[in-house]
C-alpha cells in the first residue's frame, strides 16, 4: 500500500497536464521553490540530469572548433543601448542593479538577460585582422529575465544555459556555423534525450531582436504544446557596425564581422519530462539517468541476498548503478525508483539466488526479463541501447500522430478548436495573417520546416498566393 500511495500523490496527465508536471518534478526531487519569486532550487537529482546533458552537449561542441569561456554578469545600460532591436527585444525582461551598497551606482548594470553586447564589446578589442577569426566562443552560465509567469525549467526568472557567440570572416561562414550548431542541437535532442525535433526558420515576426535569421528546433510535448527546444540566429554585420567590431582582411581593407549566436537551457529538463514521463512519474532516457540501473535485494535479511546485491553492482559497474538497501519495503523501492525515472531495475531474493537468475524490469515499457547472473552486464547493456532507440520512436510516433494538415481556415480552427497538435499550413509571408491566429486561436508560427511541402497554392488565413509550409501550434 505505501507504494501505492507515494504514486497517488501525482495528477494524471488526463485530468491536469500542469498540474502532473508539477507534481513530478516536485516527487521526482528535481527542483524545489524559493523566497524568491519565479526562481528554483534545483535539487541534486535534477542537476544530475542537467550536468550529463551538459557534458555530452560540451564535448559535442568542442567537435566542432569550440572553446569555452566566461564573460561579466551585468551589462552597463549603455553597453546594452549600442543595438536597438536587441535592447528593445529584451527591455521588458531587464533587471537592473541601481546600488553598490550604499552608493548609487553612476550608471545603471543590467543582470544579463544573453550576453551578445559583452561579446561584442570584447570582440571589438581581440579582433584586428582576419588571422584572429574565426572566433568561436562559449559559455555556460545563469542568465536572468523578469517573466511574469513561471514554471519548473520551463520558465524561471533565473535559468541556466549555454550561449555560444561566434565572429566570422565572411557572412557565408556565419551562416554555415548558425546551421551546423543547429545540427548540433538536433542530433543531441534525438541521438541524447530521444526528442523529435523538426528543425526550421522563424518568421521575421518570431526571430530574435537583432538577427537577420533565427533557425529553430521545434519539439512536440504530451499534451500536444510545442517547445522551442534550442535556437541559432545569425546577426549578420549588425551587431559588428553597432559595436564597430573590424578586420584588416588579406586585401588590407577594414570589414566589419558576420556573427551568430546559439543556446539550449534547462528548458530541455522541461521537455525531457512533457515527451517520456508518464503518471507514474519520470522516465529518463539512459544517456541522461543520473542512475541506469537500481538493483533491489528481496527479503534483504536473509542471508547472503545484501552480498549478492553488492556483488551484480561490482558486475555492473561501467553503468551508473546503485543498491538500494534502506530499509523500506519492494513495493516503496519499486515505486521511488519508478518516480525517479530510473530506466532498469534489477530484482534479486534468496528464491532468484538459488536459481541463480536475477529480474530485469524496464521503467518505460513495464516488461519484465529473467537473466543469469553471467549474463548480467549484457543484458544490461542490450536492454539500455534498446529503451533509447525505442524511446524516441515512441516520441516521434506520437508526435506525426498529433501532426495534421489543413488547405482552409475553417479547417485550421477547427483543428486548434477539437485537438492538439502540429498544423501543417500555408502562409503569404504577412505579418496580418501571422496576429490574426494569434489573437483568434493562441496559436503562433513554431517554423518555416527546411524540408518544405507544397499543401496548396494559398495562404490558409487570407487566401492569398502562398510563400511557405509552417509548422504551427500553441507553445510553452
Amino acid at each position: 500500500m505505501a507504494g501505492k500511495k507515494l504514486v497517488e500523490a501525482i495528477t494524471s496527465m488526463e485530468e491536469d497536464f500542469a498540474q502532473w508536471y508539477t507534481d513530478v518534478v516536485k516527487k521526482a526531487e528535481l527542483i524545489d521553490y524559493t523566497s524568491v519569486k519565479g526562481c528554483m532550487v534545483i535539487r541534486p537529482a535534477g542537476y544530475a540530469i542537467w550536468e550529463l546533458m551538459q557534458k555530452q552537449l560540451d564535448d559535442m561542441f568542442k567537435e566542432t572548433g569550440v572553446q569555452n569561456a566566461y564573460l561579466p554578469m551585468f551589462i552597463p545600460e549603455s553597453l546594452l543601448q549600442k543595438e536597438k532591436d536587441h535592447v528593445e527585444g529584451f527591455a521588458p525582461e531587464v533587471a537592473w542593479v541601481t546600488h553598490g551598497g550604499q552608493q548609487e551606482l553612476q550608471e545603471r548594470l543590467c543582470v544579463r538577460p544573453t550576453s551578445e553586447t559583452l561579446f561584442c564589446d570584447y570582440y571589438k578589442n581581440v579582433v584586428q585582422s582576419y588571422r584572429d577569426l574565426p572566433q568561436v566562443l562559449n559559455q555556460w552560465c545563469s542568465v536572468v529575465r523578469w517573466e511574469k509567469e513561471t514554471r519548473p525549467f520551463l520558465r524561471s526568472r533565473e535559468f541556466l544555459w549555454q550561449e555560444g557567440h561566434t565572429a566570422h570572416a565572411t557572412a557565408e561562414e556565419a551562416e554555415e556555423r548558425t546551421l551546423q550548431m543547429l545540427n548540433v542541437y538536433t542530433e543531441f535532442l534525438e541521438k541524447v534525450l530521444a526528442i523529435p525535433v523538426i528543425k526550421g526558420q522563424k518568421t521575421e515576426k518570431e526571430r530574435f531582436a537583432g538577427a537577420i535569421a533565427t533557425y529553430t528546433v521545434e519539439a512536440l510535448m504530451h499534451d500536444g504544446k510545442a517547445l522551442q527546444s534550442g535556437t541559432s540566429h545569425n546577426f549578420g554585420d549588425g551587431f559588428a557596425k553597432a559595436f564597430g567590431i573590424q578586420f584588416a582582411d588579406k586585401d588590407n581593407t577594414l570589414k566589419h564581422v558576420h556573427q551568430t549566436s546559439w543556446g539550449v537551457s534547462t528548458r530541455m529538463i522541461g521537455g525531457l519530462i512533457m515527451v517520456h514521463s508518464d503518471n507514474s512519474g519520470l522516465v529518463l532516457p539512459p544517456k541522461v539517468a543520473p542512475v541506469q540501473v537500481m538493483i533491489i535485494p528481496i527479503q534483504q535479511r536473509k542471508e547472503g541476498v545484501l552480498e549478492k546485491a553488492a556483488e551484480l553492482k561490482e558486475m555492473l559497474k561501467d553503468f551508473r548503478v546503485k543498491v538500494d538497501d534502506s530499509d523500506k519495503s519492494p513495493g516503496w523501492k519499486f515505486s521511488e525508483q519508478e518516480m525517479r525515472g530510473i530506466p532498469l531495475r534489477v530484482e534479486v531474493g534468496p528464491k532468484d539466488i538459488e536459481a541463480g537468475k536475477c529480474v530485469i524490469c524496464r521503467r518505460d515499457t513495464g516488461e519484465k526479463t529473467e537473466v543469469g547472473f553471467d549474463g548480467l552486464a549484457e543484458k544490461v547493456q542490450e536492454l539500455l541501447i534498446k529503451m533509447q532507440t525505442e524511446m524516441l520512436e515512441r516520441a516521434r510516433a506520437h508526435r506525426d500522430a498529433h501532426t495534421y494538415i489543413a488547405k482552409d481556415y475553417e479547417e485550421f480552427k477547427k483543428i486548434f478548436t477539437e485537438k492538439t497538435g502540429f498544423v501543417k499550413a500555408m502562409w503569404c509571408g504577412c505579418q496580418d495573417c501571422e496576429d490574426k491566429i494569434k489573437e483568434e486561436l493562441s496559436v503562433t508560427s513554431r517554423c518555416m520546416p527546411f524540408e518544405q511541402e507544397q499543401l496548396s497554392d494559398v495562404c490558409v488565413c487570407c487566401g492569398k498566393p502562398a510563400k511557405k509550409m509552417v509548422y504551427w501550434g500553441k507553445a510553452y
